[in-house]
């Protein structure tokens, strides 16, 4: 069996508004000014960064960020999504010949939620996110346990996705990854531009 793990904010879905709109919401309930969005979505990605203390000033997300970013984002993650074009005849096309996974950052249960919303859940035999995990991307927890979970050796997956969070999550794992650039960050080097381009990595990895 061959497996395809996706990531999903900036790779499969455009959710940029609602997540830039989450994280403003709490900088402004604890007094901070907003953010650009492109900025806001450039920082999000950065594997160099500590994601609280950049946004929120504090060495880990406090009880009352968690909250108040929960909060926000239960009630607005599914008004402005859109899908990337191409993707869903992609994962059509896909669908037959691999186990298609995602792999993600967010909360499970919101990204159940939001792929369900646009239509793309029902491709999914495993949703894994940070709550499913003691370490997120870039670590390879993730990786290890959705190649466990359907018994897939290492040479058979390959990870997809729009940061260097996820390369580093493959690498770390052993697997091949394909680097996206129509999501969240503007990659200088080393990433396809298309989903034509990414069926042709897909193809060349599998065949």
């Amino acid at each position: 069996m061959r497996l395809i793990m996706f990531d999903m904010d900036g790779t499969l879905i455009d959710s940029g508004f609602a997540i830039t709109n989450t994280i403003n919401y709490v900088r402004e309930n604890l007094g901070f000014d907003r953010l650009e969005k492109n900025y806001i979505l450039e920082k999000v990605n950065d594997p160099t960064i500590n994601s609280a203390e950049f946004f929120y000033g504090t060495k880990e997300f406090t009880a009352q960020q968690t909250k108040l970013f929960e909060e926000y984002y239960n009630k607005h993650c599914l008004s402005d999504l859109v899908v990337y074009d191409g993707i869903a005849k992609l994962l059509e096309s896909l669908k037959d010949d691999f186990i298609l996974t995602v792999a993600t950052n967010a909360n499970s249960a919101y990204a159940h939620k939001m792929l369900n919303h646009v239509g793309l859940g029902h491709y999914f035999k495993t949703i894994i996110g940070y709550d499913n995990v003691k370490n997120p991307k870039p670590h390879p927890e993730m990786v290890n346990k959705t190649l466990d979970i359907h018994n897939i050796l290492k040479q058979n997956a390959q990870l997809i996705g729009d940061s260097h969070k996820d390369i580093m999550a493959a690498s770390n794992a052993g697997i091949d990854s394909v680097l996206v650039n129509w999501g969240f960050s503007n990659h200088e080097k080393d990433a396809i531009e298309t989903i034509e381009e990414l069926e042709k990595r897909i193809f060349e990895k599998f065949n």
